[in-house]
């Protein structure tokens, strides 16, 4: 059971996750964060010096979170499937299936948000931002370095190439979903996504 002050971050850090996203990063001031959380202002600065501080515990936390999911739906992905493509295209299809069993579009992509304001971002936060797309990107170009060992692709193309298609359709997905408001449009984007694998490797 957490103690007390570790229950009053976790508010504010909840509060703040949802408000940067409706709002972003600048529309999120402090008083905001306190107000939705229903926190003092000495409570928070308990746990955060400045805003700085929180936009990176915030992103810590996410791509804490980010790396756990990812690697737990490719241990998924590899433990039902011994062929890479195969992993490839169970792992596509695991997003879809979160996303269709009910995925909130203002939850989203946190660390997408900050790219928007990325260059009014603390040095520190910056370096986690590309730090998360880093290894998305690495992990999705192993997997498709994987592929092209035992595929012969119908096109030209490189590992990293797929991975920066792969990592796209989330980014395009995540903000086709807030705009419209409609997880679906996700799906949609990552099942286009594995018809052009298919297609490319004539599954």
């Amino acid at each position: 059971m957490p103690r007390s002050g570790e229950k009053t971050k976790k508010q504010i850090l909840d509060a703040a996750h949802e408000l940067v996203m409706g709002h972003g990063l600048a529309g999120t001031s402090i008083d905001k964060v306190l107000a939705k959380a229903q926190v003092t202002k000495g409570a928070f600065f308990y746990h955060f010096k400045t805003k700085a501080d929180l936009a990176k515990a915030l992103v810590q936390r996410y791509v804490e979170r980010e790396r756990l999911y990812l690697e737990g739906n490719i241990i998924r992905a590899e433990k039902l499937s011994r062929d890479p493509l195969q992993q490839v295209l169970i792992l596509i299809g695991l997003y879809r299936e979160e996303i269709e069993q009910g995925y909130d579009p203002n939850d989203g992509c946190l660390v997408s948000s900050y790219t928007y304001q990325f260059e009014d971002l603390d040095a520190q936060v910056q370096d986690l931002v590309l730090e998360t797309f880093a290894r998305r990107q690495q992990c999705f170009t192993e997997k498709f370095v994987a592929v092209l060992d035992q595929y012969t692709p119908r096109f030209p193309v490189t590992a990293e190439e797929l991975a920066d298609g792969l990592l796209s359709m989330f980014l395009g997905g995540y903000i086709l979903m807030r705009v419209k408001q409609d997880p679906l449009k996700m799906s949609m984007q990552l099942a286009s996504y594995r018809n052009y694998i298919e297609l490319l490797f004539a599954v």
